[in-house]
């Protein structure tokens, strides 16, 4: 058990409100006057989910996207949120103000308040922001999934690990791959329309197989994730062509931010259905099965779990 999975399991007798589904799920869906809202929050450091150097207004816009995304996870819409802001150096704190103001707006979700900090001279940032949603009638989590039913996931994956990649290596080409890091989206629209069609969902945020196996673990069941299945860009292939190395690598980066969900195979026609009315991909990658723990297939041939399935704190 790496020590981030230790600390939240020593929370857990804590967190004994059913809003806060045993700290087992993205978020948590707190019941209100006859309304779920869901909460979530979300910390970005400097050097670990972005780089010093990184654009401020990207980095504004990763803080909200990655706490939107968890929303999108549950189906809800954005309603409010509240800043932790560690202070620094004055034109970055600007910069990154000047940033927060579209990324909001462009979800429609008003600042509400917050807090600042200061921090000693040279220490890394660390930001905080606590989103707010309404959910609709159904809140999925990422317990439900059965076996039998279809593992899918939105969009496509590895993109932004890739970038991240091409950033260390100071190169700034294919700025689609860096644009995906930077600038993640959130599937708010999808996860929305998809809550009532699947029986678990969450989103991916460390990597495609670490977290397929954190949604099998919390239904229960294991699951089969064929690497030929999966989703690549048109970018990605063109930098790491089409093989077995490229695939794993883009099953095991994290800050995908999509959609990964399970749903029985009779709601595959209204699945494929929905991705053409948004526009988006929604690929079968996959399968829940009896059981538990992760299986990889490529074709009909298994292939053994890299050693490292994504990114954990320690």
């Amino acid at each position: 058990m790496s020590s981030e999975a230790a600390f939240i399991d020593s929370l857990r007798a804590l967190a004994t409100d059913s809003a806060a589904r045993g700290l087992l799920d993205d978020a948590a869906a707190l019941t209100v006057g006859g309304e779920t809202l869901v909460l979530t929050h979300d910390m970005i450091a400097e050097g670990v989910h972005y780089l010093p150097d990184d654009p401020p207004a990207d980095v504004a816009w990763k803080l909200v996207a990655v706490n939107l995304s968890d929303l999108a996870a549950k189906g809800a819409r954005p309603i409010g949120a509240l800043l932790g802001f560690s202070l620094g150096e004055e034109s970055w704190d600007r910069a990154f103000a000047e940033g927060l103001g579209p990324a909001l707006a462009a979800f429609g979700m008003p600042l509400l308040g917050g807090d600042t900090v200061a921090l000693p001279a040279g220490a890394p940032r660390v930001l905080g922001l606590t989103a707010l949603g309404r959910a609709g009638p159904i809140v999925p989590s990422r317990a439900g999934a059965v076996p039998g039913d279809r593992l899918w996931v939105s969009g496509s994956i590895g993109d932004a690990g890739a970038g991240l990649k091409l950033l260390r290596e100071g190169k700034d080409e294919p700025a689609a791959l860096i644009e995906r890091y930077r600038n993640p989206r959130p599937r708010l629209q999808a996860g929305q329309r998809l809550a009532g069609l699947v029986s678990a969902m969450m989103d991916v945020s460390d990597g495609l197989l670490i977290d397929a196996a954190r949604l099998a673990a919390a239904s229960r069941c294991g699951s089969a994730i064929r690497l030929d299945w999966l989703p690549l860009s048109t970018a990605l292939l063109d930098l790491g062509g089409d093989d077995r190395a490229t695939r794993l690598a883009a099953a095991s980066a994290g800050d995908d931010y999509e959609l990964l969900f399970a749903a029985p195979p009779d709601r595959t026609s209204a699945i494929e259905a929905l991705a053409d009315e948004l526009g988006l991909p929604l690929s079968t990658i996959g399968q829940c099965e009896p059981g538990t723990g992760l299986r990889l297939l490529d074709g009909d041939m298994p292939v053994p779990l890299p050693e490292r399935l994504g990114f954990e704190h320690g």
